[in-house]
């Protein structure tokens, strides 16, 4: 079974795996589809973090995120006036994109089918064409003006429907297919890529590949382990959250509001500090260690909002997509410009756009996740994988969001494990984000000091409930975009559950 935002790259997908490829054939394939045709929400110029479950235990986990240029300089856009990163038209907050080496270093180790094979679909959509989705042809505004966006502005204005080609990038897959890596970082893209720079990268920046194969990070909940990605990314937050719910008194119905509460008071207990420790050098067992985690959880009362502060505990765009194959191996694999079309940089030639995953740096002198050379920056990306108590794949599950990623992820783990429901009503049901005054980037710059968004069809008593807690509570329409893109394939018994997120608009879950 394969669940992305894309129907053509879910088709894609399990088109693999009836031709005999792993789960990570499956993955790489609908990965490289919804490159070409979803650009405005992912990309050959972004990042990608996934997790595979192959037979027993701890998943294995691929961190391909990538890191700043030789030329980063804080000191520069200090002087320039800047407090924090800028987020578009500047190729500062593009680090060297780790997408395509996660592909290679997924394929290598866990891949049965020629790469070739494996990226062909990827390749015939970006020579003969696609149709635009809805989403992509309300986009294309915010980038026609950009002289190298004619992929998407040359054939005249976009509609739902209308065919897009890439020539560029199906150049560039092929050469990927012919040379590995060097056909990317080496070959056309590479050679834009330091154009575009000014500086800003050097030559061997992009020879060292930037994927990574590190230690999954895990914990026990809900009688289940939950696994994801250790920092740079947020995913420790998805942890922590869970934690901190299975002790407290979670109602059995997921309509009452103090479902809701609790299960926000347990993300804003996880994630109130999150700007102030998570970087790339972060310890992700301490950050979920339960020394660290009890005190908060002590902290939540189920009549009223807490205040985080020191105090009180002592102390985008983005696709993800799940793959499970016939041998239940299982893939998360979560891939990002960021937000929405990245920094609107493009490489010439190849039209790739550049994502903006920079923007997480911090500009605060000495921080931890300052922006220098060669650091990664904090990523909101956080796919999560369960596996029961024997070791044996139970769900793969992520969602795109930005900074609400844990928040919908905790969600969906309360239904699936805590109260039992498959993963169809519990992706459809509504949602809660937590927001802050600066959007979807954000949300924890005032701390714990965050607005709970809920989502139209939510149970009528949330919002009631929620603010008479003492929250702060703005409603939404049904199915909103603001509420994330999720997917999650589970395995139940002798056959696999998926769900992929109406949200999304196009996505599709397709199995055989």
């Amino acid at each position: 079974m394969v669940c992305s935002v894309d129907a053509l790259a879910s088709e894609a997908g399990v088109a693999v795996l009836r031709a005999g490829g792993s789960a990570a054939d499956g993955g790489v394939a609908t990965s490289a589809v919804l490159a070409v045709t979803t650009q405005h929400l992912c990309g050959m110029g972004g990042d990608l973090f996934a997790l595979v479950h192959e037979g027993s235990g701890p998943p294995a986990v691929l961190n391909a995120s990538g890191r700043a240029g030789s030329g980063a300089d804080p000191d520069r856009l200090r002087a320039e006036g800047a407090t924090s990163m800028p987020p578009l038209f500047d190729v500062r907050s593009a680090p060297v994109p780790g997408c395509v080496d996660g592909w290679l270093a997924l394929h290598e180790r866990f891949g049965r089918l020629p790469l070739g094979e494996v990226l062909a679909p990827a390749i015939a959509y970006a020579d003969d064409g696609f149709p635009a989705s809805g989403l992509m042809a309300d986009l294309v505004a915010l980038v026609a003006d950009l002289p190298e966006a004619a992929d998407y502005t040359g054939a005249g204005p976009v509609r739902a429907g209308t065919t897009i080609r890439r020539p560029g990038l199906a150049r560039s897959l092929r050469a990927i297919v012919e040379r590995g890596r060097d056909g990317w970082y080496g070959g056309e893209f590479g050679e834009g890529l330091l154009a575009v720079g000014g500086g800003e990268y050097e030559p061997q920046d992009l020879l060292q590949p930037l994927a990574e194969w590190v230690k999954a990070l895990g914990v026990r909940a809900w009688g289940h382990d939950v696994w994801t990605v250790p920092p740079n990314s947020q995913g420790y937050l998805t942890l922590a959250g869970a934690w901190i719910a299975e002790g407290l008194d979670l109602p059995a119905d997921p309509d009452d509001p103090g479902w809701a509460h609790l299960l926000v008071e347990a993300a804003r207990a996880a994630a109130h500090d999150r700007l102030d420790v998570l970087s790339e050098d972060a310890d992700g067992e301490a950050l979920v260690a339960p020394g660290r985690l009890a005190p908060r959880r002590a902290a939540v009362s189920p009549d009223r909002a807490a205040r985080w502060s020191d105090e009180a505990y002592g102390a985008g765009d983005t696709i993800h997509l799940a793959v499970v194959d016939g041998d239940r191996m299982g893939v998360s694999l979560i891939q990002s410009n960021a937000a929405g079309w990245g920094a609107h940089v493009v490489v010439p030639g190849v039209r790739v756009f550049l994502h903006n995953r920079g923007i997480g740096f911090s500009l605060e002198q000495g921080h931890p996740a300052e922006y220098r050379p060669g650091r990664r920056p904090p990523s909101t990306l956080s796919p999560a994988l369960v596996t029961r108590p024997d070791g044996a794949l139970h769900t793969v599950l992520g969602t795109m969001g930005g900074d609400s990623q844990p928040q919908i992820l905790l969600q969906l783990l309360a239904r699936l494990l805590a109260i039992g429901e498959g993963p169809a009503r519990a992706v459809a049901a509504g949602r809660f984000v937590l927001t802050g005054a600066g959007g979807g980037f954000a949300t924890w710059n005032e701390g714990g000091d965050v607005r709970v968004d809920i989502e139209g069809q939510a149970p009528d008593g949330w919002a009631e409930g929620l603010a008479g807690r003492g929250h702060r509570v703005q409603r939404f329409g049904p199915y909103d975009h603001h509420f994330g893109h999720a997917h999650v394939i589970s395995v139940a018994g002798d056959h696999l559950a998926g769900a992929t997120d109406p949200r999304s608009r196009n996505g599709l879950a397709v199995g055989y």
